[in-house]
């Protein structure tokens, strides 16, 4: 169940990331939005333990996730050179 939990959760923050991105780096299709979502969540994670902003076992929340996932569809759009 927890799979599937993460996925729902990585698709919301993927969608919420498309909102809020301008077109140019939105993630493209339902795939890449849970992919930013996914990515997005283990790239803030991350970077809150080595910042200390959680401790080891702690994972990003949801605003954390969104985050994660503007930084890696922008971080994408930049690499494949969409738009």
């Amino acid at each position: 169940m927890s799979i599937i939990w993460t996925i729902i959760v990585a698709a919301l923050a993927g969608f919420v990331a498309k909102i809020i991105l301008p077109d140019r780096h939105e993630p493209k299709g339902l795939i890449m939005m849970i992919l930013a979502g996914i990515l997005g969540g283990l790239l803030f994670t991350w970077l809150g333990q080595t910042l200390g902003f959680y401790t080891m076992g702690e994972v990003a929340g949801f605003i954390g996730t969104v985050i994660g996932a503007i930084l890696v569809s922008i971080i994408a759009s930049k690499i494949f050179k969409r738009g």
